[in-house]
């Protein structure tokens, strides 16, 4: 497996560890539909949470919530109505970003709530 491949399933660890300390329950990982992917779908009490989560090696190109795409988000947009509607639930619903940036041997996490207002 490429050296990326290995450092997004690392960060996507990273990640559900670090929501499961913040009292989220994980509901579903690498949840498809169509074309889209949902990383993590997380839930805090009546909320449901689309998280992306995006890990790279060295902020050289920029932080890494910037590579997430308008495209990107329609199809996660698009890929939460179907979950929501396919499982019938009563919840509202929310767009996280966590970034997952590697220095050395060390991670920096940022956890971005309603990450897509931004965009």
């Amino acid at each position: 497996m490429a050296q990326h491949n290995e450092l997004g399933k690392q960060g996507e660890q990273m990640a559900i560890d670090y929501l499961i300390k913040k009292n989220y329950t994980i509901r579903d990982k690498n949840w498809r539909y169509l074309k889209a992917e949902v990383d993590i779908i997380a839930q805090k009490e009546n909320t449901i949470v689309a998280v992306e989560v995006k890990t790279r090696s060295s902020d050289y190109f920029g932080d890494p919530q910037n590579f997430i795409t308008k495209k990107k988000i329609k199809l996660l947009v698009m890929a939460m109505n179907e979950y929501v509607v396919s499982k019938d639930l009563d919840v509202e619903v929310r767009f996280d970003i966590i970034a997952i940036l590697q220095n050395k041997k060390a991670f920096k996490i940022e956890h971005l709530e309603d990450a897509f207002l931004y965009f």
